[in-house]
């Protein structure tokens, strides 16, 4: 199973790891050298994610940018909370006693 979003097909680029030594100029050096470029990669964030896909739920492999964009929609686990019916969200008043002057 290759590591590739299930998504969007996003999957390992490869660049170069530089190497530099030296000051940089507006900290008052010389400037900065590459001294070495050898060869890397960068892996995408993959997340394992239960997602509901035609009526039924699935584990994927999706990238971070596909769960924010909202192209994946997560599995609901549970109900979300609703107040009883007939309470109205309302806590019963108090009794206000009256000061004597």
């Amino acid at each position: 199973m290759a590591r590739v979003c299930e998504i969007c097909c996003k999957g390992p680029q490869v660049g170069n790891q530089v190497t530099t030594r030296g000051k940089a100029k507006y900290l008052g050096g010389v400037g900065t050298k590459i001294t070495g470029a050898t060869r890397r990669t960068f892996k995408p964030n993959l997340q394992r994610i239960k997602i509901t896909q035609n009526g039924t739920n699935k584990t994927v492999l999706a990238c971070t940018q596909c769960i924010r964009s909202g192209a994946v929609v997560k599995a609901v686990k549970q109900a979300p909370f609703r107040l009883p019916v007939g309470t109205g969200g309302k806590k019963p008043a108090k009794a206000k006693v009256a000061a004597k002057a």
